[in-house]
C-alpha cells in the first residue's frame, strides 16, 4: 500500500511502437506521441491535438499536390 503523502505516481511510458511511413510529415506526427509519455494525463490532450492537427496537414497536402486526381463524384443510384 502506498504511502498517504507520496502523491501522484509519475507518468510512466507506454513505449507504444511506431513504424515509419517514408511520409516526413506523418513520421513526424507519430513520433510526437511519444512526448506523451512523459507528461501527466492532463498534458495528453495538447500532445493529441498537435498530433492531429500535423496528420490532418498532411492529409490536406496530399489533395494539394500538382497532378493529384480529383475525387471521384458521388454515387448516385437512378432508379
Amino acid at each position: 500500500m502506498p504511502h498517504p503523502d507520496a502523491g501522484p505516481a509519475a507518468p510512466a511510458p507506454l513505449d507504444v511502437p511506431r513504424t515509419p511511413t517514408g511520409d516526413p510529415g506523418v513520421d513526424a506526427a507519430l513520433e510526437r506521441l511519444g512526448d506523451a509519455d512523459h507528461l501527466a494525463t492532463e498534458g495528453h490532450v495538447a500532445v493529441y491535438e498537435d498530433v492531429h492537427r500535423g496528420l490532418r496537414d498532411a492529409l490536406t497536402a496530399l489533395d494539394a499536390r500538382p497532378g493529384s486526381p480529383a475525387p471521384a463524384p458521388p454515387y448516385r443510384h437512378r432508379s
